[in-house]
Order: structure tokens, then sequence, then C-alpha cells
């Protein structure tokens, strides 16, 4: 498998993973048959889990922040992500397995420890593989004042010598 899909999968399961588990953990885990008002819609993962929402959204931050780095910090930042799924997994297998009461939906704990483990795996990948695959391009950065060319006929020309140069019939472009 070449690097770069390698990179494209680690980069697809983090975000699947994540955006799976985030949209899991807003719909409604358990019912409460207590009440009978119709407007009541029970409690949602992320009401009884209140952190899982926020792992979520830092993995699906983190499966981006995977394509602009690279080396050693993206390997560290696979294993944070590896461990941050991993986090959101426990929070989908204790809603699947802990009591929580009246009419427990499994479904939607079901799918945020499916999308924490998918995160994970992404995760993982991007810890174990990630120093070997292409990093964004230093082409669109700015250089500094330190690395621009001074050298011309103009030595560290702004724009109003360049166009004096100009107006006296130089070229400022010309080394």
């Amino acid at each position: 498998m070449t690097a770069r899909r390698e990179l494209a999968y680690a980069v697809l399961l983090c975000l699947a993973g994540a955006g799976l588990a985030l949209w899991a953990v807003t719909r409604t885990w358990v019912l409460d048959s207590t009440t009978s008002s119709a407007l009541d819609e029970g409690g949602t993962g992320a009401q009884l889990l209140p952190w899982l929402p926020a792992l979520a959204l830092v993995g699906l931050a983190g499966g981006g922040a995977v394509l602009a780095t690279g080396g050693w910090l993206r390997r560290v930042l696979g294993a944070l992500l590896a461990l941050f799924g991993l986090a959101l997994a426990g929070g989908g297998g204790y809603g699947l397995l802990a009591d929580l009461g009246d009419q427990v939906s499994s479904q939607w704990p079901a799918l945020t420890l499916l999308g924490g483990l998918m995160a994970a795996a992404g995760g993982a990948l991007t810890a174990l593989h990630g120093n070997r695959w292409p990093a964004m391009s230093a082409r669109y950065e700015r250089r500094s004042r330190r690395d621009a060319d001074t050298s011309g006929p103009i030595q560290g020309a702004g724009t109003v010598e360049a166009w004096e140069a100009l107006d006296r019939g130089e070229d400022p472009t010309v080394r």
C-alpha cells in the first residue's frame, strides 16, 4: 500500500469514526417512562456522559491535523487520537453495559463504540506509520526577512524603490 493511500485511510478513519460518534452521542440513549409528556425526549449520550461530544470534536480536529503535521509530531498526534478513540469507545461501551434505568436504546451507544474504535484505528495507524507519509509542502509558506533575496540592482528594494527604478528605465527584477 502506498504512503498516500495509508494517509488517506488514517484520516478517513479518524474523521468518519469521530463524526459517527459525535452523531450517535447526540441521539436519545434512554427514554424516561415516568413522564407522560410527549416533549420529553429522554437522555442523550451527551447528557449522560458530557465529555463524549468534546472527545468526538477533538477527534475530528485531530483527523484534520494529521494532514498538517509531519514526522514525530504526527506520530504523537496519532497516539493521542488513538487514546481519544479508545475513550470514545469506552463511553459507548459504558452506555451498552451500564444500568441506565428505563428503556435503553442500545443502537446509539453501539455506534459510539464503533466510531470510537474507528477513530482509535486511524490514530494507531498514524502513530505507527505517520512519520513516513508525505507532509504538507513548505512551498507556500511565507519566507522570513532573513531568507528574502535582496540581490540585484536595488538592494532590499521596497515598492517605492522598484517604481523609481522603473522610472529610470532600470529593470528591478534583473539580477
